[in-house]
């Protein structure tokens, strides 16, 4: 029995080795798998966390700061417009309230028929005259066709009142043409204007706008609406809504309207308006309105697409009315 139980002993023992190296082996196996499933590491540098973070904290500043009942397109830190140049200023106090491109020279199409209007009455004419258009008053640059034929003859005064209610063309030249010295006489009797109203960024050849080298900055323009409000005959038709004329080879008149749809609209009340448009200036509009009891002058340049500039004025008039209107510059 001794004999049998030493050789149970001795092949007890020698079963050990086996069984303890296949269960080292399978732990190692089995960290190998264990490793293998874990997912792989993504390195990130630090710098790119914090800009992430920073990130985050200002979109919830932004967030924030709006307040309810406000939509978030008129709060006064986002107010979009489609003019690609802008400027809003309280013509009483001098005040900045928006800003967006205010520097950068742009043809100002048919706004430059302010300045032609303000030369035209420097000059101190009878408004009474009679004036025909002719030949020299088409355009032959953009091909632009009027509805004042060729041997019709209004009064000066009347050709203001067109060529600035309804940015009437032929209206502006003839009013250019017939300035003492004439044409020529007119266009620099325009750039002297302009720089004796420190309009430095700007220049004018001819008095209808057509020609896209007739340009402007935002902040010239408002130099030049400022002082063309000084004007009464300015104020008076840029904001009137029609005018009937009699026009050469009709029986009745033409009822023509404003270019600025907001001079028909109650909710505004509108000292001073033109319009302006050729392709390379895109669709312009300068204001002078009344606004939450204020006046502002408005400077629209190159916006898109026909009836953006109203859109772009009736949001300025809604931002300035906003309870919470604050000074934006970009």
């Amino acid at each position: 029995m001794l004999r049998n139980f030493l050789i149970m002993v001795t092949a007890f023992t020698l079963s050990m080795p086996p069984l303890v190296v296949e269960a080292a082996t399978t732990q190692k196996s089995t960290k190998r798998v264990v490793a293998k499933s874990k997912p792989a590491k993504t390195k990130v540098s630090s710098r790119k966390i914090i800009r992430t973070i920073r990130a985050d904290r200002k979109y919830q500043v932004q967030k924030a700061a709006y307040h309810p009942g406000v939509f978030q397109e008129d709060h006064p830190s986002n107010l979009q417009l489609a003019s690609s140049k802008a400027l809003i200023v309280n013509q009483e106090t001098g005040e900045v309230l928006y800003a967006k491109s205010v520097d950068q020279a742009t043809p100002i199409a048919s706004v430059t028929k302010l300045m032609t209007a303000m030369v035209m009455l420097d000059a101190h004419l009878p408004m009474d005259e009679l004036l025909t258009i002719n030949e020299a008053d088409v355009d032959t640059l953009k091909g632009t066709s009027s509805r004042l034929r060729l041997g019709t003859t209004l009064t000066r005064a009347e050709m203001l009142h067109l060529a600035l209610m309804s940015s009437e063309n032929r209206a502006a030249s003839a009013l250019g043409r017939n300035y003492p010295g004439g044409l020529t006489a007119f266009i620099r009797a325009m750039n002297a204007k302009a720089s004796m109203l420190g309009m430095a960024h700007s220049q004018f050849v001819d008095p209808t706008g057509l020609n896209s080298a007739n340009i402007s900055t935002a902040e010239d323009l408002v130099k030049m609406v400022r002082a063309a409000y000084q004007y009464p005959e300015i104020r008076q038709v840029s904001t009137s809504a029609s005018q009937e004329v009699p026009v050469y080879g009709l029986r009745n008149p033409i009822n023509f309207v404003n270019t600025n749809v907001l001079v028909r609209n109650s909710d505004w009340v509108i000292g001073l308006s033109k319009t302006g448009f050729i392709n390379e200036a895109g669709r312009c509009l300068v204001m002078q309105a009344e606004i939450a009891g204020q006046p502002m002058i408005i400077v629209l340049l190159d916006s898109y697409g026909k009836y953006s500039r109203i859109g772009d004025a009736q949001r300025i008039r809604k931002w300035i009315e906003s309870s919470n209107v604050s000074r934006h510059m970009s």
